[in-house]
């Protein structure tokens, strides 16, 4: 799951008003009539499409230049309807990438999709794990075609906006902690603001911006690559595509990994999977600050948890007084130290960043933590990610919109997990005041034909908690689970530990998994 980006945190500006309107409710009976009937129509629609796409494959060329993906690897287009209901209406062309196995033509096995999360992530760096020969996946690329995707909104496939691009990085923004009760006022007319917003710039991907439909996409993308059963790679908020493919279409799934589950309980997604994250962050906010104590003599941040706690605190007050170089503020700090308790990867550099800055060095905080304006590229991709993130999940399922029971649920977590709560009530906010139509989220569960899953999760993972693969493993039968136990880090096929890497190879080469769930011990801790 995608979370707050440096930039997003406390809500963003969006000169546009909110549009509200009150439509009567249809009876119960019609209302679930007319859902099964659309659900019907959507299902026809997608194979439809589907039969289009393997007749229509795709025409692989090399990458447009501005992509920044080189020779060897391919791109194409893929079209799907819009609307899966009207799949002779309008299209959308969704953006491929791919690389050929490395290996012999017989061992070739097919492609191997990947998808790393969000909502909102882009999958078409992942062919370059075999152009920068990533060690990790050198045997499984000798069997598979390594391919990418943009999902519908993202990227080049269709790409939604919420808001001016240059406009949503400006910084410094508000704190997310509020003091008093204008500021939540100030914060919700932001998040009323962006919602309204989305629905000027993209009202017409709105309704259509669901799982589900990313779901049928991923299968027109396997009818185009000419498979007859899809081999899938989710992290993270892959994982919650992975689990409602393998609900929607059991039969057209070969392998598939489910690596850092987002928990895919209808009664979780959305709302109370964001709230059940603040309780992960925190967990792992404190992982961090164990390990920094610890490896005080290069970070000279303190020598116990609560001293490099005191000075993130002191840190937050100055930035909150006067925002450092004029731009880093609260908002800004929470954007750059979360990927501390995301990835294992951004200890060192999170640490290095605190520690210059106690020691005097401002500039390496400014330099780390500010927004980039000249960098007009990765601003629209940002704020891209962000529309995308947050259509998905809006459009995915109901939110409240009673402001109270916001109001009173992230006030009483704040009070034990403040690193990241009101932040991510704020992100998530322009829910409550959704301009399109909310779905109900897929039943997820195990539809006959169903081959045996893999799925691969850390305890004390702060994005998507621990939970999630429990529950994912309940309802797939025939799955299994490896533990990757006292590990956090976020997105575990990515990291070198052999007890995870063997089996995947395994999983993905021969289709077996051990006889019963494995716990494997953590991979190696970062070094300072």
């Amino acid at each position: 799951m995608r979370k707050v980006t440096a930039f997003g945190s406390a809500g963003a500006l969006v000169t546009a008003t909110l549009i509200a309107g009150a439509v009567a409710a249809p009876t119960a009976t019609a209302e679930s009539r007319h859902g099964q009937n659309s659900h019907v129509s959507q299902a026809r629609g997608a194979e439809i499409a589907a039969a289009r796409a393997a007749k229509a494959g795709i025409d692989w060329q090399d990458c447009p230049a501005d992509w920044g993906i080189a020779k060897p690897i391919q791109c194409g287009w893929v079209t799907v309807p819009l609307d899966y209901a009207k799949p002779n209406g309008k299209k959308i062309k969704l953006a491929v990438d791919r690389i050929g196995n490395t290996g012999t033509k017989a061992e070739r096995q097919g492609a191997l999709v990947y998808n790393p999360g969000g909502p909102g992530g882009s999958g078409l760096r992942f062919p370059t794990r075999v152009t920068n020969k990533n060690p990790l996946w050198v045997n499984t690329s000798k069997a598979y075609d390594f391919v990418g995707f943009d999902p519908r909104g993202v990227g080049h496939s269709a790409p939604i906006s919420c808001i001016d691009p240059q406009e949503f990085v400006k910084a410094p923004k508000m704190d997310p902690v509020p003091d008093s009760e204008a500021d939540k006022r100030a914060q919700r007319k932001l998040a009323a603001e962006y919602a309204a917003g989305c629905a000027e710039r993209s009202g017409e991907m709105l309704p259509h911006m669901t799982t589900p439909n990313t779901v049928r996409d991923l299968d027109v993308i396997r009818a185009a690559l000419g498979e007859k059963k899809l081999n899938f790679l989710g992290v993270s908020y892959g994982t919650y595509i992975a689990a409602v493919y393998g609900t929607m279409y059991p039969t057209h799934v070969r392998r598939m990994i489910a690596d850092s589950v987002v928990n895919p309980s209808r009664e979780k997604i959305w709302y109370e999977a964001n709230l059940d994250q603040d309780v992960a962050f925190e967990t792992r906010w404190k992982d961090w600050q164990d390990w920094v104590a610890k490896n005080d003599a290069a970070f000279h941040l303190g020598d116990t948890r609560a001293e490099v706690q005191d000075q993130w605190l002191k840190l937050r007050a100055t930035a909150k007084k006067n925002p450092i170089g004029g731009v880093v503020g609260p908002a800004e700090l929470i954007g750059f130290f979360q990927s501390a308790p995301y990835y294992d990867s951004s200890w060192v550099p999170v640490a290095t960043v605190f520690s210059k800055y106690v020691a005097g060095d401002t500039q390496a905080l400014v330099d780390a933590a500010a927004p980039d304006l000249t960098d007009t590229a990765g601003n629209i991709a940002s704020e891209n990610g962000n529309a995308v993130y947050t259509a998905v999940e809006c459009t995915d399922a109901k939110w409240p919109t009673s402001w109270k029971k916001w109001d009173r649920d992230n006030s009483k977590l704040h009070k034990n997990y403040p690193f990241m709560t009101w932040a991510n009530a704020w992100l998530n906010l322009p829910c409550a005041t959704w301009p399109a139509k909310q779905q109900t989220p897929v039943n997820v569960k195990t539809g006959k034909g169903l081959p045996p899953v893999l799925i691969v999760q850390s305890t004390r993972d702060a994005a998507t908690p621990y939970e999630g693969a429990v529950e994912l493993h309940k309802r797939f039968k025939g799955s299994r689970l490896i533990t990757e136990k006292d590990a956090g880090s976020h997105g575990v096929t990515g990291l070198a530990n052999p007890c995870v890497n063997e089996r995947v190879d395994t999983y993905l080469l021969t289709g077996k998994v051990d006889a019963a769930d494995v716990t494997c011990t953590p991979h190696a801790t970062p070094k300072p």
